[in-house]
């Protein structure tokens, strides 16, 4: 149950801070020792798609009514669009490339090395915001972005907002583009793996509380990320990937 814990507080805070999730399930897996299996891990990204859903629940709506208006010129219908590119992108390079992610997860080393790249990103792109919108280039190379992210080390969340930030997209737009992206990404992955399950031996209760607790930091650290990105502080997050990039390489 502890563990189940403890597993749900670092993948809420993980999976929003720009300091890859997948990256730090490798360390937890080879240096504690604690392991998860299929069906914790579609808890987790149910939590990780409940935070999303209460935090944006404003612009999805918005979204939902411009697509079923069929409304492709507005700011919400052009949104949908650029979504739905994005997504394609990296549910393309997840199915075409899922081996090779998979055998990303035991390689300790490479995953060090993508800490450093995450690291690198966050550093560089701090200070490169600017006034543009989300535009089809833009959203091919977040989807891009995203889909490289699959890579234990690389964060998601890191990737795509910098490479938005790197195009001169303003902050607030591609932080929230980054988020909305999410939200197809995790469901493909839920229809993906929930066909491996077998509801068999489990502790629910322990289950249970792993949940809730990824959904409760999960959605502080969000809100958190969000006032972050508001005032211009990514380079912290990159000094931490560096050192926990550097103490990854020297394990």
């Amino acid at each position: 149950m502890l563990n189940e814990i403890i597993l749900g507080v670092v993948q809420g805070l993980t999976e929003w801070f720009p300091v890859s999730s997948s990256g730090h399930l490798v360390l937890m897996h080879n240096i504690l020792g604690f392991k998860t299996d299929v069906f914790f891990d579609i808890l987790l990204h149910l939590g990780t798609l409940l935070v999303v859903l209460l935090v944006f629940y404003k612009d999805i709506l918005r979204i939902l009514k411009a697509v079923f208006r069929l409304d492709f010129k507005s700011e919400y219908g052009k949104l949908a669009i650029f979504v739905f590119i994005g997504s394609l992108i990296t549910g393309a390079i997840g199915y075409f490339f899922y081996d090779f992610f998979i055998g990303m997860f035991n390689n300790l080393k490479m995953v060090g090395v993508a800490f450093l790249i995450t690291g690198g990103l966050l550093f560089f792109s701090e200070s490169r915001s600017g006034k543009n919108d989300i535009n089809y280039k833009s959203s091919i190379l977040i989807g891009l972005m995203q889909g490289i992210a699959l890579i234990p080390g690389i964060s998601r969340s890191g990737a795509t907002i910098s490479a938005g930030l790197l195009l001169g997209i303003d902050r607030k737009k591609v932080a929230r583009f980054s988020f909305l992206m999410l939200v197809p990404a995790v469901i493909g992955a839920l229809l993906f793996e929930i066909r491996k399950v077998s509801l068999v031996n489990y502790d629910f209760l322990a289950l249970g509380l792993g949940f809730l607790a990824s959904v409760i930091v999960g959605y502080a650290s969000l809100k958190g990320l969000l006032f972050i990105i508001k005032k211009s502080k990514f380079r912290y997050f990159s000094y931490y990937c560096f050192i926990i990039g550097i103490i990854t390489l020297i394990l």
